[in-house]
């Protein structure tokens, strides 16, 4: 009869992560086997490539719930308060992406050397897109004045995306850091007076 597992697979994959977000990909399988607790052959009979633990630790699979969300909106609610709980949204996940992004670029920018980055299906452009249909959405059913939805889902996702940039990637040092809630509300009073109808 087997014994029963002591550590768990999500054990090795919290202690990965810590490692991955540490050192980047460059983290040995022998210093996460450490971490967790575990012989490397226990490691490597749980997860048979240093790839395959890597892409469970990073765990960028569960990000985009936000446009889900917003694409079920189109027609309820108020549009602009759709638009800044969307905007929040999207801040808040990218808040726990942007280290785990990191790690992935950590391994090179080109997927030919990163295979990873071909299989996270380009979520800066998903991210545009979603964002579009349901500026789309609302604009067809006369809840939005007629207007480039392309232009205006880049224009929001650049202004959040270099929030999350100046906010995550570059934290403040000798400045004072925007609140999300004083970002996104900005934004929109800025942009609102074009887009409402």
């Amino acid at each position: 009869m087997a014994r029963p597992r002591q550590i768990t697979d999500e054990q090795i994959v919290n202690a990965a992560r810590d490692a991955f977000l540490e050192q980047g990909f460059g983290a040995t399988t022998a210093e996460i086997a450490r971490r967790a607790g575990v012989s490397e052959g226990t490691l490597f009979k749980r997860y048979a490539r240093k790839e395959e633990l890597f892409e469970a630790a990073v765990g960028l699979r569960e990000y985009g719930r936000w446009r889900d969300d917003l694409v079920g909106r189109a027609g309820q609610g108020d549009v602009r308060r759709n638009l800044e709980d969307a905007a929040l949204a999207f801040l808040t996940e990218s808040s726990s992406v942007v280290p785990r992004l990191m790690a992935v670029f950590s391994r090179g920018h080109d997927p030919s050397h990163n295979p990873l980055l071909g299989r996270l299906d380009d979520p800066v452009r998903r991210d545009a897109e979603a964002l579009a249909a349901y500026l789309r959405a609302e604009t067809a059913l006369g809840r939005l004045r007629p207007l480039d939805v392309d232009v205006t889902a880049l224009t929001v996702m650049g202004a959040l995306t270099h929030y999350v940039h100046r906010e995550h990637m570059m934290p403040p040092q000798g400045r004072e850091a925007i609140d999300a809630g004083r970002l996104v509300r900005g934004l929109f009073d800025v942009l609102w007076p074009g887009l409402s109808p």
